[in-house]
C-alpha cells in the first residue's frame, strides 16, 4: 500500500509539474484549467487515502478514491491533451462523471465504516 500512494503521490506533482511548464504553453486555457483541477483531484486523494491507511485500513474507501484518480483524473488529462497526442478521444468523456461518483461514493463509505479512529 506504501507504493501504491507514493506513486501516485509522486504521479500527481510530476504530472503537476509537466501542466505548469511544459503544458501551459501548447494547451488551450480551457484545456489547461481542465488539466490543472485532474492534478489537484488527483492529489487531494492521494492524500486522502493516505490518511485513511494512517488509521484503521478501510480498503472499500481505499478502493473507490483509487478507482475514481484512475477515471476522473486519467480521463481529465487524456481529454486534455488529445490534441496534442492527435488523437481525438472525446470518446472518454462519460468516463469522468463515473469517476467523480467514486469519489463521492468513496467519501460517503466513510460515513458507514466503523472502522475509523475519528469519533474516537
Amino acid at each position: 500500500m506504501k507504493k501504491h500512494i507514493a506513486f501516485s503521490g509522486a504521479l500527481a506533482v510530476a504530472l503537476g509539474a509537466l501542466g505548469a511548464h511544459a503544458l501551459k504553453e501548447v494547451l488551450e486555457p480551457s484545456s489547461l484549467e481542465s488539466y490543472q483541477v485532474a492534478v489537484f483531484y488527483h492529489l487531494v486523494h492521494t492524500l486522502a487515502i493516505l490518511a485513511v491507511v494512517q488509521g484503521n485500513y478501510i480498503k472499500l474507501t481505499v478502493w473507490l478514491w483509487t478507482s475514481g484518480i484512475l477515471l476522473f483524473s486519467g480521463s481529465i488529462y487524456l481529454l486534455a491533451v488529445d490534441e496534442l497526442l492527435g488523437i481525438n478521444l472525446s470518446f472518454i468523456g462519460p468516463i469522468t462523471p463515473i469517476g467523480g461518483l467514486l469519489f463521492i461514493a468513496g467519501w460517503c463509505s466513510l460515513i458507514f465504516s466503523s472502522n475509523t479512529n475519528v469519533d474516537k
